[in-house]
């Protein structure tokens, strides 16, 4: 059975030799099994390419896929499954951060007839304290809107049989968010606690912005709560003016006409204003997802590779 490796890599130079050694030590020892290298070079400004082709020339297992520019992580956990042939496979990042020596704690748990063995990270002590509260915050608000769990601490480490990876690959949208994706197409799966450890060498490519967009990017995509949300925060705002209103035209009756106050004036209509902008950003949200979605633009663009038959994203093969 052939088990293939899918490894995202942006500027990774620094650790991606490391990780191959790392990775070797422990598929070598596992006998009854043929494993692949599937290296996804998200549009690197680095030489992770050349060490890709380097790996590629010495190892014959090692196969490598180079995009025409930067699609992100998603896009390049997606081409990897799209461009996977074997009966399963394994997403880990290349900053050995995802420890390789779980590759045989998980094949253990596929021969017990689990679809799928995600890793769950035990803690969060190597992040700052205001990253681990934003991030549990986060978790427990998308379950609770959500119609799929997604277990905090959940990552993309997991290792998949090729029906699961079928389900995820249908799924074709633009705008991908996988860890929403691996709980809705469902599947038994078992899971395994893994300790957080700080990466072999480079620095992270996560921003806190970019934290936040991706954080947005999962509410927007496996929730419609949010435009509920406004539509009910609207209501409120409506319903309160109108109290509001009965109250002035009784206080203007029972004790005659009242001096219009001008700081009360001005901080409604900043209010109304400002509710009414938060309601159209929300409503703006949904919107340009639709906007990106029906474009249909191709997911990534393949730019080199080392595979014989490589299958590029173009919006005709979709």
């Amino acid at each position: 059975m052939l088990v293939e490796l899918i490894v995202p890599c942006y500027n990774e130079s620094e650790v991606i030799k490391m990780f191959y050694d790392e990775c070797c030590k422990v598929i070598d020892s596992i006998k009854q099994y043929e494993f692949n290298f599937i290296f996804i070079d998200d549009g690197s400004k680095d030489n992770t390419l050349e060490i890709m082709k380097d790996l590629a020339k010495k190892d014959e297992r090692v196969k490598y896929i180079s995009f025409s520019r930067n699609f992100g992580k998603e896009s390049a956990m997606y081409a990897g499954l799209k461009n996977s042939t074997g009966d399963y496979a394994v997403i880990l990042d290349a900053d050995l951060q995802h420890p390789p020596a779980l590759i045989k704690d998980m094949l253990e748990a596929m021969e017990q007839g689990y679809d799928c063995c995600a890793t769950n990270r035990a803690s969060r002590d190597g992040d700052p304290f205001l990253r681990t509260f934003l991030t549990r915050g986060f978790y427990r608000f998308i379950n609770k809107i959500s119609d799929v769990n997604m277990p905090d601490g959940a990552g993309d480490f997991r290792m998949m049989n090729r029906k699961m990876i079928e389900a995820i690959l249908s799924l074709c949208e633009v705008q991908r968010f996988s860890k929403g994706i691996f709980s809705w197409v469902g599947f038994d799966t078992k899971w395994i606690d893994f300790q957080d450890v700080e990466r072999a060498a480079g620095t992270t490519k996560w921003s806190f912005f970019g934290l936040f967009k991706y954080a947005m990017e999962g509410i927007t995509a496996f929730s419609t709560v949010p435009l509920k949300m406004a539509i009910y925060f609207g209501s409120l705002v409506s319903i309160s003016s109108f109290i509001y209103l009965i109250w002035v035209v009784l206080k203007t009756i029972i004790y005659g006409r009242d001096f219009p106050g001008y700081a009360s004036i001005i901080v409604i209509l900043l209010f109304l204003g400002g509710c009414i902008i938060l309601c159209c950003g929300i409503l703006g949200e949904y919107v340009a997802k639709i906007y990106i979605e029906v474009k249909n633009r191709p997911i990534y663009i393949i730019g080199k590779t080392n595979i014989e038959k490589p299958i590029n994203d173009y919006s005709k093969e979709r």
